[in-house]
């Protein structure tokens, strides 16, 4: 594949020298129950079955504080700017460890969401989106992002299929929106979906209803993935 020079939200990192990279990045936007995970399996598969080398990317995952920050958010007492820098931390360590040396050498990068999405976070639990955008500025701009649109009460009914129960933090309590967890939960994915159709316009990413069956969605991810890497969007 030949070396394509990316783009940074800002400047790069201190680390990157050279913006030079043969892979290419796509990152699968999504709330918890929006099927993310299924796709990007499928859609892994597919590439790998093409010729491509794919590397998974996602949040928690780095091996500097993804364990300590799982384990952190179990006591529910992290202040929401604590929070935030955990989660960037997490991000960056795995930019400069994972990420950027994959795309040099020519792996597809499928991130399980992004930089959006703890944007997004920051900016419902109060941040400004000046600070937001500063805090993630140095980070590479993927070559598209995919949101998968659900429902706030359909995200509801796939969590409860799922893990037959709701996460304190997916449900926004440490904000206060609502003493009951579903209720909470519903506000919380609402304002969630209200900031990332303010990104759609701003960055310019693409919407797919996640509503659709699953391999309705895998043809459409695949039908425009495909269409960058020069192979066919069979299913």
């Amino acid at each position: 594949m030949p070396l394509v020079e990316k783009n940074f939200f800002g400047r790069p990192l201190p680390e990157v020298q050279d913006c030079k990279f043969a892979g290419q990045l796509f990152a699968i936007e999504g709330a918890d129950g929006s099927g993310r995970s299924t796709q990007i399996a499928q859609l892994s598969g597919w590439l790998e079955a093409n010729g491509f080398a794919v590397k998974h990317i996602g949040i928690r995952r780095s091996n500097l504080v993804g364990e300590e920050l799982e384990d952190a958010k179990q006591g529910n007492v992290l202040t929401h700017t604590t929070l935030s820098l955990f989660y960037a931390t997490d991000f960056f360590d795995q930019l400069v460890h994972e990420m950027i040396p994959a795309l040099r050498a020519g792996f597809v990068v499928l991130a399980d969401r992004y930089v959006y999405t703890l944007m997004a976070r920051d900016i419902v639990r109060g941040a400004q989106r000046e600070w937001t955008r500063n805090l993630y500025s140095l980070a590479l701009v993927p070559d598209a992002v995919f949101y998968l649109k659900v429902g706030a009460r359909q995200l509801v009914e796939r969590n409860f299929q799922k893990n037959s129960t709701l996460d304190y933090w997916e449900s926004g309590m440490d904000l206060g929106l609502s003493h009951d967890m579903f209720d909470s939960f519903i506000k919380y994915q609402r304002l969630l979906q209200a900031e990332f159709t303010s990104m759609q316009e701003e960055y310019g990413f693409q919407v797919i209803n996640g509503n659709l069956r699953i391999d309705g969605i895998q043809r459409e991810l695949r039908k425009k993935i495909g269409g960058m890497l020069g192979i066919a969007a069979t299913l």
